[in-house]
């Protein structure tokens, strides 16, 4: 049990980080429980579940989808439905909180052409066995526009409280940071993994993902209610 847990704080580091952002959310729910963010805690924690799970799929024969053996490692089905979680609870809380009709219609543009492309890549590959890469970029792309058009608006905005009390702005720009690299990175891996490791692409990844979190943690310990309004 000891050499399992120091495997996962030496090799996967990132996990840790994904419980203590989720400690830390829990411990300051209270400044957030009645706002847009309310499931925020929820999330954090599937994706820490989330991660765990792939690990021990990776490294565990019990944990393992498949009795092929050229198979049997693979984990990747978890992330695709991750993948899509993720997109629609971002796309959720971008939707509640955009005041302009434009662009809330927008926002409801963008989820279709998301699930359109998930549903035309699934005639192409296999989401058991390969991530559904070009889909995530499309689902970036559009994350991306929503981030940016909660940006805009909060400038435009007439707010007594410092955008650096608002979790949702430190939220939009931990996912601004991370989205807009990391589907690129992640396609390189899929289709010139021979370039993916010769560069060291996954620590780019883990970076991304630390500095994405960083951000999420900075928000929740500076974040206040009133910001909220």
């Amino acid at each position: 049990m000891d050499s399992e847990i120091y495997a996962i704080l030496k090799d996967h580091y990132f996990i840790p980080f994904y419980l203590l952002t989720w400690v830390i959310s829990v411990a300051t729910y209270r400044k957030y429980f009645d706002t847009v963010l309310k499931y925020f805690p929820v999330f954090i924690a599937y994706t820490f579940f989330t991660e765990l799970l792939g690990y021990f799929i990776k490294y565990h024969e019990e944990f393992q989808f498949f009795s092929d053996e050229r198979y049997s490692w693979r984990n990747i089905i978890i992330y695709n439905i991750y993948q899509v979680v993720a997109f629609l609870f971002f796309y959720w809380v971008y939707w509640k909180t955009l005041k302009s009709v434009h662009y809330k219609k927008w926002v409801k543009y963008g989820v279709g052409m998301m699930l359109a492309s998930y549903i035309i890549s699934l005639f192409y590959q296999n989401p058991f066995y390969t991530g559904l890469y070009y889909a995530d970029i499309v689902g970036a792309v559009v994350l991306l526009i929503c981030v940016i058009l909660y940006l805009k608006e909060k400038k435009e905005e007439a707010n007594p409280y410092p955008q650096r009390y608002n979790l949702l702005y430190w939220v939009s720009i931990g996912t601004l940071i991370f989205y807009l690299t990391a589907p690129y990175v992640l396609l390189v891996g899929y289709v010139r993994y021979d370039i993916w490791s010769v560069y060291g692409f996954h620590s780019i990844l883990v970076v991304l993902i630390m500095l994405m979190y960083a951000f999420f943690i900075v928000g929740l310990l500076m974040g206040k209610r009133k910001a909220f309004r």
